[in-house]
């Protein structure tokens, strides 16, 4: 079954991040967002296990509110040097993940959760390669300045002032964001031929 705006059952995104609430909404889907506060987990030296670990947990925290529902979920990191980047703590944090990855290549991973009202979890991990500029201290406090970087795995959004930052990066833009839009879609639209189950 496909989920549509008009479905009986209802459509949980089970994030706060406003970035992937409006990936959702450009797709066209109307949803509720439900910000969880299940309690994250980083498995040294795998991030893949990780954001689909974080993703899974977003989600069961979700259903047991809205059982009911189509529920939705992610985990962005950011992957480099054998080093998980999430969330920086603070700007001082935020400034020390710019400069490790200044000038580098690194890889973005998003884990995307989904489970239909009664049904199993299913999830698929998207990753990305994003090259920095060689960034000086000023262009970093430049950016922490115009972009809360806080909220952001890696302390940064390559949608918003990303252009100061980023200098080339290959692989779907969406999930760089936080939302990669091929498996949402698959999900959504009942495609089933690409579902992987958790």
């Amino acid at each position: 079954m496909s989920v549509r705006a008009d479905n009986s059952s209802s459509l949980v995104l089970a994030s706060k991040s406003p970035r992937r609430a409006k990936i959702l909404s450009d797709l066209g889907f109307a949803f509720e967002v439900f910000s969880t506060e299940a309690r994250e987990v980083s498995i040294p030296y795998a991030p893949r296990r990780t954001v689909t670990a974080n993703a899974a947990l977003k989600l069961k925290a979700a259903r047991v509110l809205r059982p009911g529902a189509y529920i939705l979920a992610a985990d962005t990191i950011v992957w480099f040097g054998g080093k998980i980047y999430g969330k920086p703590r603070d700007a001082e944090e935020a400034a020390e993940f710019l400069r490790e990855l200044s000038g580098n290549v690194h890889t973005v991973f998003t884990g995307v959760a989904f489970a239909r009202p009664g049904g199993k979890i299913e999830s698929e991990v998207v990753c990305s390669d994003v090259k920095f500029r060689a960034l000086s201290e000023d262009a970093i406090a430049e950016y922490i300045r115009r972009v809360n970087p806080l909220d952001r795995a890696g302390a940064y959004d390559i949608d918003e002032s990303g252009d100061l930052i980023v200098e080339s990066y290959t692989g779907s833009y969406e999930n760089i964001m936080g939302l990669p839009v091929e498996p949402v879609l698959a999900w959504l639209r009942g495609d089933s031929s690409s579902e992987r189950r958790a």
